[in-house]
């Protein structure tokens, strides 16, 4: 009987254990543009292709300064990783990045951004 039971605890600790190794970080490309270059980098960037739940973007957002209305946009969560060469306007890719982010230092002046933030790489199509 005590060999059955560590057997069973054995074979889940070792099947545990490969499916925790065998997990990668999500690498979904998005497709995305450049919304509203806001002061500061206050960026607020639109979701074109792929699908990202609404719990971590928002459904519709509007910019009051411009009298605009976006949907599926999110806030630039770090905007110190942010190409410079990318302007308002401009479609790119990217992944969303998970890992801890450095503190960045930016000025602080106030322009509106959507109330959810992402922090995203810029990625090669």
């Amino acid at each position: 009987m005590k060999s059955v039971l560590l057997l069973c605890v054995l074979s889940t600790l070792l099947l545990s254990n490969s499916e925790c190794s065998s997990k990668q970080p999500d690498e979904t490309k998005y497709k995305g543009r450049l919304e509203v270059a806001g002061i500061c980098m206050s960026y607020t960037i639109g979701l074109i292709e792929g699908t990202i739940s609404t719990s971590l973007i928002e459904a519709e957002w509007s910019d009051e300064n411009k009298g605009k209305k976006y949907t599926n946009v999110f806030a630039l969560g770090n905007p110190c990783k942010f190409p410079k060469n990318i302007k308002q306007g401009d479609e790119f890719y990217f992944t969303i990045d998970t890992t801890v982010q450095q503190p960045c230092n930016i000025c602080e002046a106030f322009y509106p951004t959507p109330g959810k933030s992402l922090s995203i790489t810029v990625v090669e199509k």
